[in-house]
């Protein structure tokens, strides 16, 4: 491997900001992008596709037809070696006449793992790898996370009033952020697989917990309700557009748990649910869900609510990523405390990120490794 140039770091920087484009969309693959260049000029370049394939190599190269003989492929990810639903990327590049590849980073994925790379060099192209990896391993950690820990990488999401609350007591939703925040939000929800809420949260606001921004509603995430009796009213928002935008309420079977199935109407509220088109999941705890949704292909998580959900995932030790939204407004009497706020964000989390939202404070933070 040679030392990256400046020209290479420019052109991985730009295919970095292309493969943001389909997060959240492409799942079970990683949303990767691939840049043809040829003589300092983009001749091709893609992202992959909203379903997951064609992949970001074999569409950049078809629109950068011949004009790929001897240029140079730029590529987030390790081009892939394997016959899955396609043909090998890796077999493409050789094809198109490509004479050199820049790869940002290795992909751990048992079936890749330096074989796409061994392919490569094996046909005489010329392959450098780790080219700004450390932003490529941030713009695919998702995906990372789900192929080394097998569970999707999960990011907490809190709004906050200036005296530490999230919300008001029988007021159902409270405003505490402004517009613009709000907006940023919707953002992470479109780039986001799947989304979580408690089921305090989902009986007392009604959310719909789908992306509101005009142009992107097509990137609604999976939506997740922790419901361990199976509470949600079947006249809820989630519930009647769950042919829409997919539900899963998340349960247990109530073994051992004598409040689980109190009144004795468990089985016929999941038939219910499962009549209205919501799927029931059981599971036994947080890193059970985590693992049983790794195994569906979804990479990332936003925990958007209530407090109660909050700490169970920060008590699991299952929380990569918190964005922090602090408003200027209080909340005051019967007040919902956060679990924690700006001035007590958990142990084991550094800040990576700060922003002003109009009257908002933005600040995120990074589980430290």
């Amino acid at each position: 491997m040679t030392a990256p140039n400046r020209e290479d770091e420019r052109f991985m920087a730009a295919a970095l900001r292309l493969a943001r484009h389909h997060l959240g969309q492409t799942s079970t693959n990683p949303s990767v992008a691939c840049l043809i260049v040829k003589d300092g000029v983009i001749v091709g370049r893609a992202v992959t596709a909203r379903s997951g394939r064609p992949h970001a190599e074999t569409q950049a190269l078809t629109e950068a037809g011949a004009k790929a003989r001897g240029a140079t492929a730029y590529v987030t990810l390790e081009p892939c070696s394997h016959h899955g639903k396609t043909p090998p990327c890796a077999d493409a590049l050789v094809a198109s006449g490509i004479s050199r590849v820049v790869i940002s980073i290795l992909d751990p994925d048992v079936r890749v793992a330096g074989r796409g790379v061994v392919r490569l060099r094996d046909a005489g192209i010329t392959v450098d790898i780790g080219v700004l990896p450390e932003e490529g391993h941030h713009a695919l950690e998702a995906y990372l996370m789900r192929q080394v820990s097998k569970r999707p990488y999960v990011i907490l999401k809190l709004a906050v009033s200036a005296d530490g609350m999230i919300g008001r007591k029988g007021e159902g939703q409270v405003r505490i952020t402004g517009p613009i925040s709000r907006g940023q939000v919707q953002m992470l929800r479109a780039e986001t697989d799947a989304i979580l809420v408690g089921i305090g949260t989902a009986a007392a606001d009604d959310p719909e917990l789908t992306v509101r921004l005009p142009g992107l509603e097509h990137c609604s995430p999976l939506r997740i309700v922790l419901d361990r009796r199976l509470d949600l009213p079947l006249s809820s928002k989630l519930v009647l557009t769950a042919r829409e935008v997919p539900v899963i309420v998340v349960s247990s079977d109530g073994s051992g748990d004598a409040d689980a199935d109190v009144d004795g109407g468990r089985a016929a509220r999941k038939a219910a649910l499962e009549a209205a088109g919501v799927e029931v999941l059981e599971a036994g705890s947080i890193a059970d869900l985590l693992a049983a949704l790794a195994s569906r292909g979804i990479s990332s998580l936003m925990v958007e609510g209530g407090a109660v959900a909050a700490r169970a995932f920060l008590d699991a030790d299952l929380v990569d990523r918190i964005q922090l939204y602090t408003g200027p407004g209080t909340i005051g009497e019967n007040g919902i405390a956060s679990p924690f706020d700006r001035k007590s964000v958990p142990a084991g989390f550094r800040r990576v990120a700060e922003a002003r939202y109009g009257g908002d404070l933005f600040e995120e933070y990074e589980r430290e490794n």
